[in-house]
């Protein structure tokens, strides 16, 4: 299947281009034997902010529809610096304009409070916060259209236990028609935040058929078809074991069944 990306609007070039990872750093080192937890982690696609390396972001949900926004950028000793915050207040009742008000960090800024706005909003999308309470919506720098009859599901990073972990609304899109700007929607509590960075995934991308599926019992022959596989898997799995460098023991059957060649059903 081919799926044609094309960049984010503000910002064409500019970030990583979307890419499969198996690996989660943060995960008990015994995971990485784990194959299942592996294709669970790649499956999809991980999707980068618009920013270049020397860029970053944070944003802040301060409660009562209030958000802050912080660029930086890295300084020649490799430090960060803010260069601007933009602050944005939602209106009470939903009824009314967004409050967006701009702070320079610096004497002599070579932007504008127009250019700040703009800036900012390259990044997350105003008219997508605060439903729920909260919600903040991260642009990626990439987005996809797909064959026909294919979605795109946006979800957040799986496997991504630590905490805390903002939870995010998974949507789908019927990209094959619509030409939908990628962005990830995450809800906040009061106090937490989000940041950006060239090298750090915002989200997660899957694609999907878009079709029926219908269930069926199994019949008694099948069933009994089922459980002779189950006991072979355990035979041969038992048969064919290993030890880590740290003394745990693990088979690696599944990991190769599931690299081996298969027959079509």
């Amino acid at each position: 299947m081919e799926v044609r990306l094309f960049p984010n609007s503000s910002r064409p070039g500019v970030g990583m281009k979307p890419r499969r990872e198996s690996q989660r750093p943060l995960l008990p080192q015994h995971a990485r034997h784990c194959p299942v937890l592996e294709a669970g982690s790649a499956m999809g696609f991980l999707v980068y902010p618009p920013l270049e390396p020397n860029e970053s972001y944070h944003v802040e949900f301060q409660g009562d529809g209030r958000y802050q926004f912080v660029y930086f950028v890295k300084n020649p000793r490799g430090k960060w610096d803010a260069l601007f915050t933009v602050t944005l207040v939602l209106p009470v009742g939903s009824l009314g304009m967004i409050k967006q008000d701009v702070e320079f960090m610096v004497p002599h800024p070579n932007m504008t409070c127009d250019d700040a706005l703009l800036a900012a909003r390259t990044f997350i999308v105003p008219e997508d916060m605060g439903t729920p309470p909260g919600a903040l919506a991260l642009r990626g720098a990439t987005n996809f259209q797909t064959p026909a009859g294919w979605d795109t599901v946006y979800t957040p990073i799986f496997n991504m236990i630590e905490r805390p972990v903002a939870p995010m609304l998974v949507v789908r899109v019927e990209t094959d028609w619509y030409a939908h700007e990628t962005e990830f929607r995450y809800v906040l509590q009061p106090g937490e935040g989000i940041s950006g960075q060239h090298a750090m995934p915002i989200g997660q991308v899957c694609f999907i058929p878009r079709e029926d599926v219908t269930f069926r019992d199994c019949t008694a022959a099948e069933i009994d078809a089922i459980k002779q596989s189950q006991d072979q898997f355990s035979r041969d799995k038992a048969a064919v074991t290993l030890n880590t460098p740290y003394g745990m023991q693990y088979s690696p059957h599944y990991a190769r069944q599931s690299r081996a060649p298969k027959s079509k059903q």
